[in-house]
């Protein structure tokens, strides 16, 4: 029996060798070789020059991460709480986007913010472009169109791990906490957030490792002035400035941030619920 279950595992054992391990390796022995082959850190030297994307790109993914914290859990909570027919709808209406192609969603957004775009020229119809002394509003092509289109279109990722803990949670612990005392606000503090946190971190990182290292959204909505990792990394490999090396030393540091990250938010995590239990 355990044979069999072993040759059923072969294709999956295929898949990621091929798919997973053998793009990371490659990665790893470019990132550490120049292009004679030679072992060196030049390229990890090198990324000092790109400070300034590095904390561009970290900066703006925390924000839009916070913004779909501050968003997503009062409406996961909401949702939670409501009758089956109200989560069936809300559910629908969050995931009908995200059945739209990425591009076009973004796309999207770039005819509404752009200097003719839908926006301004609201603005322009009820007179506060006139107001203002302006002809329009300069909103495509900043950081906070950029975190706009982030918040946009990974808010869901945020939105349903929360709502996917909070409605399984055992209504007797809220009720066993009233009964001793506590009021809405502290059964919300010491029993529902803490016991929420699974998701909380699980949304967190949905939302802040695609951010990071976006690159589609930074250049549609960024216009190429707002430039982040994902483009960086592109760059070297499509671009003009064409060095592999450097794009892939930039891609393993990437990788080991997130896995710290995500080791220290699981770790968190599972001391706050040992917290709760105890």
């Amino acid at each position: 029996m355990r044979n069999k279950s072993s040759r059923f595992a072969i294709p999956y054992v295929i898949w990621m060798a091929l798919l997973v391990v053998a793009p990371i390796v490659l990665m790893v022995v470019y990132a550490f070789t120049s292009e004679s082959g030679s072992f060196t850190l030049d390229s990890f030297a090198s990324m000092g020059d790109y400070l300034s994307v590095f904390t561009r790109s970290f900066e703006l993914a925390l924000i839009a991460t916070l913004i779909c914290l501050l968003i997503g859990y009062p409406v996961a909570y909401a949702m939670a709480k409501e009758g089956p027919r109200f989560q069936r709808l809300s559910m629908a209406l969050i995931m009908l986007p995200m059945w739209i192609n990425f591009l076009l969603r973004t796309y999207a957004w770039m005819s509404i913010l752009e200097n003719n775009g839908l926006l301004n020229q609201f603005f322009r119809a009820i007179g506060l472009l006139r107001l203002l002394g302006v002809d329009h509003l300069s909103l495509i092509r900043t950081q906070g169109a950029v975190v706009l289109g982030m918040v946009y279109n990974y808010l869901p990722f945020m939105i349903l791990p929360i709502y996917s803990v909070l409605v399984k949670l055992d209504g007797s612990l809220m009720e066993a906490a009233r009964d001793l005392g506590a009021n809405s606000l502290a059964v919300f503090r010491k029993v529902v957030f803490p016991l929420s946190l699974p998701g909380v971190l699980s949304g967190v990182t949905m939302v802040f490792v695609p951010s990071v290292s976006t690159f589609a959204i930074s250049r549609l909505l960024g216009g190429g002035t707002q430039m982040m990792l994902g483009d960086l990394i592109e760059q070297q490999f499509l671009g003009g400035s064409y060095d592999p090396h450097l794009g892939a030393a930039i891609s393993m540091v990437m990788m080991v941030i997130v896995v710290v990250c995500m080791a220290l938010m699981t770790h968190f995590g599972e001391g706050e619920e040992q917290a709760v239990v105890l």
